[in-house]
């Protein structure tokens, strides 16, 4: 099957804007879209930049927008984005990041949003001789947040950020609060708070369920922020009480 990928692409040495282009390739309804992106390099540009790794899904380096949709490059296969009418694949670096070169953007600001509410077991108590024990129950409740692999997708999707706050904390540092803040081992919801309780915090977001819609790893995010605005708000009103 021939199909026509429309790349975007941009060298800051050379360009003043991005532009696209085409190549056409040869390839299986079956193949993943990252594979034939690592031919193109290999084949006819070597120049073109875009980041890969785990070629899993787990890593989460290879998010880029298809066909106007977050998807991770090695999960996409050509037949899930391409039709018996149109067979031309339009591929875009992730939205609202500084664009550094074709595919590739400046993730810099997404992972300081994420430090920012502090994404580590917090638990002043002196440590057992063995493990912190959990329950099954207790376990699954943070099943989702440690499914999250930091790709970025739900940031890039995300119509706060892309249209009314920038500064819009985001989905994905969202998901890792939430992850420790229900942890049943965690202690920490105290310090995190102000991070998540702000203007820039928890509560620009408006439902839109973009981020869910994109993440690779099915993850209910607006549900998630949904129950930790329910959370915060418990927390205050028994602290004030």
């Amino acid at each position: 099957m021939k199909v026509i990928l429309e790349i975007q692409r941009y060298d800051p040495n050379q360009n003043i804007e991005p532009y696209f282009q085409s190549y056409e390739m040869e390839t299986q309804p079956e193949e993943r879209l990252l594979t034939v992106l690592m031919r193109i390099k290999q084949e006819l540009d070597p120049s073109l930049g875009f980041r890969k790794s785990c070629a899993h899904g787990v890593c989460g380096s290879d998010a880029m927008v298809v066909n106007g949709k977050e998807r991770l490059a090695c999960k996409t296969l050509i037949k899930d984005v391409v039709t018996d009418i149109d067979r031309s694949i339009r591929v875009e670096p992730l939205q609202t990041l500084p664009l550094q070169r074709d595919l590739m953007v400046d993730q810099t600001h997404f992972f300081q949003n994420y430090m920012q509410v502090k994404p580590f077991l917090i638990n002043p108590d002196s440590p057992p001789e063995a493990e912190r024990l959990q329950s099954p129950k207790e376990r699954q409740q943070i099943d989702e947040g440690t499914s999250c692999i930091l790709c970025a997708s739900c940031y890039s999707a995300c119509p706060i950020i892309q249209e009314k706050n920038p500064d819009f904390l985001g989905p994905a540092a969202v998901i890792q609060a939430a992850r420790f803040l229900d942890d049943s081992r965690d202690r920490g919801f105290a310090e995190r708070l102000p991070e998540l309780d702000q203007d820039n915090g928890i509560w620009p977001c408006e439902n839109h369920f973009e981020c869910t819609r994109v993440c690779p790893r099915g993850i209910k995010i607006t549900k998630t922020i949904n129950l930790t605005k329910r959370s915060i708000t418990k927390y205050k009103d028994l602290t004030l009480s």
